[in-house]
This record gives structure tokens, C-alpha cells and sequence, in this order.
């Protein structure tokens, strides 16, 4: 991917049991959405996703506070079940709009979730999203590790 020389950017990864497929379904099925994404004391209180390329999405983070911040993008690229692209604006449409990447890559029974997030505002913003990715993650792990048990099929 290619950004401007001042664009900050990162790469978070993290290996789950589970299958490209199945982590797939996980980020891009609003219910399931809703179910753990967020990083640690933030709920998602609400997700929309029009899963084409040219459609949209938005979620909703509500922190402790009270407070809800929408995130909202444009699908760029869908290659079922390995990758994901999509824009990504923080609260207002006059935000900068930013690029993520997500693959999904199977490596034996687990699968390996590579986020790349790019044309990162400034260093600030980039620690956030690193802390949010983490724990995005651990959330996603963490929702199919109690899932797993009660149904495949979900």
C-alpha cells in the first residue's frame, strides 16, 4: 500500500482459533460485530454494514462515559474470506479519512489476523489505534472462544 512519506501508519497481528472463514463472518456480520468489537471498556452499541464494494459501514463505540463515537468507511476491496480494505473517518465527515487493511491468513488451525491501518493523522492518534486494535482482537479471540462451543453454524 502506498502512502504519503508523512503518513503514519501500523500493523497489528494475532493469531486465532479459528478459520479465515469464520473470522471473516465474525467482522463483516453486524450481529456478530456488536458482539466484540471494541477495545477494552468501549461497547459497540450499534453496526451497519452494506458488505460491497462501494458500500457502507458504521459502528458505534460507547465509552464509559456515555459518550458514542461513530466510525464509518467505504468498502474497497471484499476477497472472501482473505481481505478486507475499507476507508475509516472518526466521528464527523470533515475527519481525514484514513485506510485499513484487514487479511485473514490460515496458518494451520489458526488463523493469523493482520490489520494495517494507514494515513494516520499524527503519533497520538496512532498509539489509539494501536491500543484499539489490541484490543479489537483480544475481543474478536476472546468471542469465539465462547461461541465456539455453543454452535459452528452461528
Amino acid at each position: 500500500m502506498k502512502s504519503a512519506d508523512s503518513s503514519l501508519f501500523l500493523v497489528v497481528r494475532r493469531r486465532i482459533a479459528a478459520t479465515p472463514e469464520r473470522l471473516f463472518d465474525a467482522w463483516t456480520r453486524e450481529e456478530e460485530l456488536r458482539q466484540w468489537w471494541g477495545p477494552q471498556n468501549v461497547k459497540c452499541v450499534a453496526a451497519e454494514v452494506d458488505l460491497r464494494v462501494g458500500g457502507a459501514y458504521r459502528i458505534a463505540n460507547e465509552f464509559p462515559d456515555g459518550s458514542v463515537l461513530w466510525i464509518s468507511g467505504e468498502f474497497l476491496c471484499i476477497e472472501r474470506p482473505h481481505r478486507l480494505e475499507y476507508t475509516w473517518r472518526v466521528g464527523s465527515s470533515n475527519s481525514p479519512v484514513e485506510h485499513v487493511g484487514v487479511q485473514f491468513v490460515r496458518m494451520g488451525g489458526e488463523t493469523e489476523v493482520i490489520v494495517r491501518h494507514a494515513h494516520i493523522a499524527d503519533a497520538p492518534s496512532r498509539t489509539r489505534h494501536a491500543r484499539g486494535w489490541e484490543g479489537c482482537l483480544a475481543g474478536l479471540e476472546d468471542y469465539l472462544r465462547r461461541t465456539s462451543g455453543s454452535s459452528s453454524t452461528r
